[in-house]
């Protein structure tokens, strides 16, 4: 109970380390914020506002710039979302399209829901996925705004090389 407490109070770029391991299915209830959502859903195990996550994961984490399912994409911080948002890939659709898992995305009273297989639309010029939009269930359709993407955060951790 305090720990569904704890998730209900943190705001989408706050986290708190979860104790145990993180399992595959979250067990979170709504509401609940982009980070500490992602951590329990993907298994990558870091902290932080969540546009921080792409450096948080060098040299821990498998990082690209190419979607897989069961990947963070992590969203960096604009001047309307102060602390970046993350999701996780559930499906790779097409070279252009993905499938997310993930939550507080909506705002009113749609604030703190977890959303489930959520368009993604790379709209980078270079097909990079540097650039994004997101669907928006409230209006059901992708929204305007192109966000910027640091890249995908992979649940393999890296290794290192053997001396």
């Amino acid at each position: 109970l305090a720990m569904l407490c704890l998730l209900a109070l943190a705001a989408c770029g706050t986290s708190r380390e979860a104790a145990g391991p993180a399992p595959s299915r979250p067990l979170v209830a709504e509401p609940v914020s982009c980070v500490p959502y992602a951590r329990a859903r993907s298994g990558v195990q870091l902290s932080g506002d969540a546009w921080t996550w792409w450096d948080a994961a060098a040299g821990r984490y498998v990082r690209s710039r190419a979607p897989q399912p069961g990947s963070v994409l992590v969203i960096n911080r604009t001047a309307r979302m102060r602390d970046g948002h993350v999701a996780v890939v559930s499906r790779v659709v097409s070279s252009r399209e993905i499938l997310v898992d993930h939550a507080n995305w909506a705002s009113g009273a749609a604030r703190g829901r977890i959303t489930t297989d959520q368009r993604v639309v790379d709209v980078s010029p270079a097909n990079d996925w540097s650039v994004v939009r997101v669907w928006y269930p409230s209006t059901n359709e992708l929204g305007t705004t192109a966000f910027p993407v640091r890249g995908f955060v992979h649940a393999e951790p890296v290794r290192l090389a053997a001396r």
